[in-house]
């Protein structure tokens, strides 16, 4: 028997899409006598990040390219409020001497030269007694020496008395200087050293006064107490302004310069921020702790604030410029930041990135995202909720 002729390559060609078909039929009609179905095609999957906005939800989009933005690298040190010390007086008597009277209340308002204690001292009294026997003796050398110059006048006596009776004049003239100062120093204003002068009558009640108008902050002293100039018996503070203070760490404080703007935030102003301004940096660092001091005022005026709050201080450092988004194009999701990214028109993909804190309404990108690259900036709550109803359709 002969064997049969070669086919030719384009017969060959012509007969396999119809041996394919016979295979595909026997397969089918293979499983169909097992019992079973063929199994379906899967679909492509479709990416869950990825949605086509709607006509009328695109034109609620509002779109710009990632670009360099000036941004202020916002320092956040913990601080606390404190008295201004421009504003506050430690105040102390003057002799000393027991306490026997008490008006000053604390809280209370009070002015300065208002009396808040009273002290009985028995070396205010020495003192004035002093004073009354220089004052005796300087009057009558005073008196001398106006006789003297009439009898020189007269040539009853020689020049060399004279000068003598002027000469312990001014010794005495000296003691009575010497024992008012000394009046002074213990607490005697110059109208009662005058009055005392006048009337020679001693006093050793002295009062304990405050030295600037504002409110009485602290009191440390008791009736009966026996107390001493070292002593700091109350202190009085002018609340309507307080100073803000943070230690800035030692590896932050080449980023502060005075007159930088600032923030607090004080927790018990229920997320209220107040502003200002650096206005004192401390020259020394704190061996201690390692951190630098800085200051800024806080007007007060409705007395809210109270000195030893804890405050919050944001620092805003110098603007340089970095690659940044809107705070409104950003999308909380799982956790995580993302921001919409225009792939087509009309079609945006959810993109994870990695944003530094806001500042002045932008956040800075730190990864994610790449200069030019059109991002939603108005409108992405709306878009991530049409991509949701979109998974829980297809889904």
């Amino acid at each position: 028997m002969s064997a049969p002729a070669p086919q030719s390559p384009r017969s060959a060609r012509r007969l396999a899409p119809a041996f394919t078909a016979l295979l595909l039929a026997a397969g089918v009609s293979l499983l169909t006598a097992c019992g079973k179905e063929p199994a379906p095609v899967a679909a492509a999957p479709t990416d869950p990040n990825l949605v086509t906005a709607p006509e009328a939800l695109q034109a609620q989009l509002k779109l710009a390219p990632v670009g360099s933005v000036p941004v202020s690298e916002t320092l956040r040190v913990a601080g606390r409020l404190d008295f201004d010390e421009q504003r506050i007086a430690r105040i102390g008597a003057t002799v000393t001497g027991r306490v026997t009277q008490i008006s000053g209340q604390l809280g209370h308002e009070v002015k300065a030269g208002e009396p808040l204690a009273i002290i009985n001292s028995t070396v205010l009294g020495e003192a004035q007694l002093t004073f009354l026997k220089a004052n005796a003796r300087a009057s009558l050398e005073r008196n001398n020496v106006e006789r003297a110059q009439h009898l020189f006048a007269a040539d009853v006596i020689g020049k060399a008395e004279l000068q003598r009776r002027e000469s312990e004049a001014a010794v005495t003239q000296a003691e009575r200087q010497a024992a008012e100062d000394q009046l002074r120093v213990l607490g005697m204003a110059p109208r009662d050293i005058a009055s005392l002068a006048s009337r020679g009558t001693i006093n050793s009640l002295t009062p304990v006064v405050a030295s600037i108008p504002g409110t009485l902050v602290e009191r440390k002293v008791t009736q009966g107490q026996v107390v001493e100039p070292a002593d700091a018996l109350f202190t009085v503070a002018d609340l309507s302004r307080l100073w803000a203070v943070a230690d800035v760490p030692e590896q932050q404080a080449a980023l502060v310069r005075t007159g930088q703007s600032v923030e607090l935030d004080i927790p018990s102003l229920a997320g209220e921020k107040l502003t200002g301004r650096l206005i004192y940096i401390s020259d020394t660092l704190n061996p201690e702790t390692r951190t630098v001091l800085v200051r800024t005022e806080v007007e007060n005026p409705d007395r809210r604030l109270k000195p030893a709050m804890l405050a919050t201080m944001l620092i805003a450092g110098k603007a340089m410029p970095k690659l940044a988004v809107p705070a409104a194009a950003v999308v909380r999701e799982d956790n995580n930041e993302h921001v919409f990214v225009q792939v087509a028109p009309g079609q945006y993909r959810l993109t994870p990135v990695i944003l530094g804190a806001e500042a002045g309404g932008v956040r800075p990108v730190q990864s994610g995202l790449k200069e030019g690259e059109v991002v939603v900036v108005e409108g992405a709550f709306h878009l991530n909720n049409e991509r949701k109803r979109k998974e829980l359709e297809g889904s």
